[in-house]
């Protein structure tokens, strides 16, 4: 089992997972790209590090991975923040271009943000619906491989 992060098509998918999975993501408004600070997406190889927020409501807020409270309507309207909702999967890149990932807080996380799901405008992570991340935190266990592509 594997994820598989195609960023052309801005879709995420569970491969010989226990169930059929997909649904559409938001990777980097600035492109892709490996430099800290960038706001970019690193491509490659990776693995899920950690996992948080499991049982937390789907509208609870993280900052450094730890919940918060609860988005309220105002936080919902501030576009330009970028809150972390529901559960974070933090990624360990296991490339050389891509090892400094876990160090940049690179994650899988739901955000507000769902109508811009399906185009580029987080600031580097995968950002996706609460739902849809609450259904991907089930089915995968620390450890399991993610590809982050182009195609």
């Amino acid at each position: 089992m594997h994820l598989a992060i195609h960023l052309q098509r801005q879709l995420l998918e569970l491969i010989d997972g226990p169930r059929p999975f997909s649904a559409p993501i938001s990777s980097g408004a600035a492109g892709i790209g490996f430099e800290d600070g960038s706001g970019r997406t690193p491509t490659g190889h990776f693995s899920i590090r950690s996992k948080h927020g499991e049982n937390a409501p789907l509208q609870t807020c993280f900052r450094g991975r730890l919940p918060v409270g609860l988005l309220s309507g105002k936080e919902s309207g501030n576009r330009s923040g970028d809150a972390i909702l529901a559960r974070i999967l933090t990624l360990d890149g296991q490339d050389p271009a891509n090892a400094n990932t876990l160090a940049r807080c690179i994650y899988i996380h739901g955000t507000a943000h769902t109508e811009q799901l399906g185009s580029p405008a987080s600031h580097g992570c995968i950002r996706m619906s609460p739902e849809a991340i609450a259904e991907l935190y089930e089915l995968t266990p620390i450890g399991t491989p993610v590809l982050i592509s182009t195609d």
